[in-house]
């Protein structure tokens, strides 16, 4: 994406520390819910149900409490823990939509990299298939040799076609008088 004619630059910039702490959360689920609950905050930042959650809560257990590095994100971004049952951002702590963007980001290189592996794993099973029948690769080979042939033989696309030049091999009834009215 470029911005003001500008064009992008080849280096990577260089991750901030949400962005490291947000790398060690693998889980989609939670990168989901952690985005929702930034983008919630950001948005209605003196909503105070938005500002507080409950950990003893199946889903948030789930995918905050059981999923490794998901609590330190939260952590990272201004949470503190209210005993052991509640995280709370307190009202000194802004969020932003910078770090709803941050969460967005990587959960989308999160899913981006599940679908890469997933295309190895297609081509890794494509690979350990077994040989293809002789009988089939031999004919397979053929049709391949038959195509080039054919291809080869074809005159070229595009080559021009001489031009002919007016009266140059070219026998017309008019040219030997057959069929002419000469006004006589």
């Amino acid at each position: 994406m470029a911005y003001a004619g500008y064009a992008p630059t080849k280096y990577a910039a260089e991750k901030t520390p949400l962005d490291k702490v947000l790398a060690v959360v693998q889980e989609p689920a939670s990168m989901a819910l952690l985005g929702t609950l930034t983008k919630n905050v950001a948005q209605a930042p003196r909503d105070e149900k938005f500002r507080r959650v409950r950990l003893t809560n199946p889903k948030i257990a789930a995918a905050l409490v059981d999923v490794k590095g998901a609590v330190d994100v939260m952590l990272h971004l201004g949470w503190v823990h209210e005993g052991e049952e509640f995280l709370v951002l307190p009202s000194t702590v802004q969020l932003t939509m910078a770090h709803a963007r941050a969460v967005e980001a990587a959960k989308e290189a999160l899913e981006a990299a599940a679908k890469a592996a997933a295309k190895a794993r297609l081509a890794a099973r494509a690979a350990a298939k077994k040989p293809l029948d002789p009988a089939k690769e031999a004919i397979r080979l053929q049709m391949e040799a038959d195509r080039k042939e054919r291809a080869a033989m074809e005159p070229a696309k595009d080559a021009k076609a001489n031009a002919l030049k007016p009266g140059a091999g070219i026998t017309t009834a008019s040219s030997i008088g057959i069929g002419c009215d000469s006004g006589g």
